[in-house]
């Protein structure tokens, strides 16, 4: 989602006022770049990383924006993690408008340096913690006013890449989540979609190509 995105106003009013959000992997990178467009665009934020310093630094700029935004720290492939975070969120807002999966893990190289404890790593955390937040949103957002998720996959996640084993087989899975989701969601009035990124200046990017230009690879806020 573009920054420019969170200057879109309708009647003067910011077109998400009044809307609650969440957006896992909210610390840096991407996700950061989502959280404050949606922040900016009138949306409550709840920001979500594993690290706690990050996402609450971020939390601090969107306040510091003179905007809405409160920050966890969980981690989402723990099923313990992702139902207190909800339980939280259920207290302060009683209900979900958009949900952006973004939390993500990436380890890269040739299929024999691949742990069987890193790829697990992938997709409980790519794939897992996708499944796990969408079963938490989808009683918050169900109903007459129906909600919005969004889960950040990747091209990868509709292509193969040489070593990258298993962050491609998580990609795929969340890309598969994500159509079952859909036609199961669209009944109670809840949009779900994917979007795959390509090349993104990132930190993952830049330890998964350190070949690659910068100056070649879309910024987070593009």
């Amino acid at each position: 989602m573009s920054v420019a995105a969170g200057k879109v106003a309708a009647f003067g009013m910011p077109v998400l006022r009044g809307k609650s959000a969440l957006v896992t992997g909210a610390g840096r990178g991407i996700g950061q770049a989502i959280a404050v467009s949606l922040a900016r665009a009138g949306a409550f934020v709840f920001l979500c990383a594993r690290t706690a310093a990050q996402v609450r630094r971020v939390e601090e700029r969107i306040r510091r924006m003179g905007l809405c935004a409160e920050a966890f720290a969980a981690d989402v492939s723990c099923e313990e993690d992702v139902k207190s975070l909800f339980s939280r969120i259920r207290s302060r807002k009683a209900r979900l408008d958009i949900l952006v999966n973004n939390a993500g893990v990436g380890r890269f190289g040739p299929i024999e340096r691949c742990s069987a404890e890193e790829f697990d790593e992938m997709m409980a955390v790519n794939a897992r913690g996708t499944f796990l937040c969408c079963r938490e949103a989808v009683p918050l957002m169900s109903g007459r006013k129906g909600g919005v998720i969004i889960n950040i996959a990747s091209v990868v996640g509709i292509k193969g890449y040489a070593e990258q084993i298993g962050y491609t087989a998580s990609k795929h899975a969340v890309v598969g989540l994500t159509k079952a989701l859909a036609a199961e969601a669209r009944s109670r009035n809840i949009n779900v979609a994917v979007i795959l990124p390509g090349g993104v200046d990132t930190e993952m990017v830049r330890r998964a190509r350190p070949d690659i230009r910068r100056s070649e690879l879309l910024k987070p806020c593009d």
